[in-house]
């Protein structure tokens, strides 16, 4: 029982709503704008979602470890492989075999969409692994957050809404943006966090690139844009989808205020929360608007 809790401590629990929140979104919009969604089709797209990324953070907890950008210093929440828990190895071991869970729940779903989901879901595995391993990872070189919009936003709720209505519009386009914008502001905190961390290793992050000034303005961008891209879906005679979520927004303000008037520190690990909630409640709230 102490290994199976120290490994879902190492699958990252609260984080896998970035899994989770694209497929719900990608129904809702298949629901009411094509009329229908396949509840077999968002079962197995929303397991390969969540091996995805516990795998790519069961890779992220072994590789930071080996490139030392986790010690004994780390400022974030426990990682198993630093913490000695688990040996890099079997971590690693661990992630390759979500990675092939993935691959098996990809099955049905390559034979629906054919051959653009076998790309996008074998391209999307792949970055998982290429997240922070591999001779270009991406965290490493300032992309990561760039890597969330995309297979967390944009690609995780079009290829959802393709295999759900079997063709892509800019509906599923926007949604997307919202997703993932909300999503990568957890990367963003985390990044500012770990920023002196992460300069001493050569993990150049976009904080450690550009400076602290230029992640809280990231992280600004990241809470509101959601908020002023909803303006969509009241052209869309989705009038709710626009106002349900603004109900979340005080919360987009205290977050910013918040990393604006706090140096880098353990409380971001507070941040993180608020982060992932807003992120959470934005994309149900998203949903449910669709709906009414």
């Amino acid at each position: 029982m102490k290994n199976w809790g120290s490994w879902i401590l190492a699958a990252r629990p609260k984080t896998l709503t970035a899994a989770l929140l694209p497929i719900l979104v990608a129904s809702a919009l298949a629901q009411i704008f094509a009329g229908g969604f396949l509840w077999w089709v968002s079962l197995l797209t929303l397991l390969a979602s969540l091996f995805i990324q516990v795998g790519t953070n069961l890779v992220n907890d072994a590789v930071d470890f080996k490139k030392g950008a986790d010690t004994e210093k780390r400022l974030g929440p426990t990682r198993v492989t630093q913490a000695g828990i688990f040996e890099a190895k079997q971590v690693m071991a661990a992630g390759f075999f979500c990675f092939f869970l993935a691959l098996l729940c990809g099955i049905p779903l390559v034979i629906r969409g054919g051959w653009p989901i076998c790309i996008v879901g074998l391209i999307s595995i792949l970055m998982g692994y290429a997240y922070t391993a591999g001779p270009f990872p991406l965290a490493y070189r300032g992309l990561g957050d760039l890597f969330v919009i995309l297979f967390f936003g944009l690609i995780a709720v079009g290829g959802a809404y393709y295999l759900q209505t079997g063709h892509w519009d800019l509906k599923a386009g926007i949604a997307g943006l919202q997703v993932g914008f909300h999503c990568t502001v957890l990367i963003a905190i985390n990044n500012l966090r770990d920023m002196t961390g992460d300069r001493l290793v050569q993990k150049k992050t976009l904080p450690v690139r550009f400076g602290a000034g230029f992640a809280r303005w990231e992280i600004a961008f990241l809470c509101f844009a959601p908020f002023f891209l909803g303006l969509y879906w009241s052209s869309q005679g989705s009038l709710w989808a626009f106002l349900l979520p603004c109900l979340i927004s005080p919360l987009a303000f205290r977050i910013t205020k918040l990393v604006f008037e706090t140096e880098p520190s353990p409380v971001y690990n507070r941040f993180l929360g608020q982060a992932a909630g807003l992120h959470l409640i934005f994309g149900v709230l998203l949903s449910v608007g669709f709906f009414l």
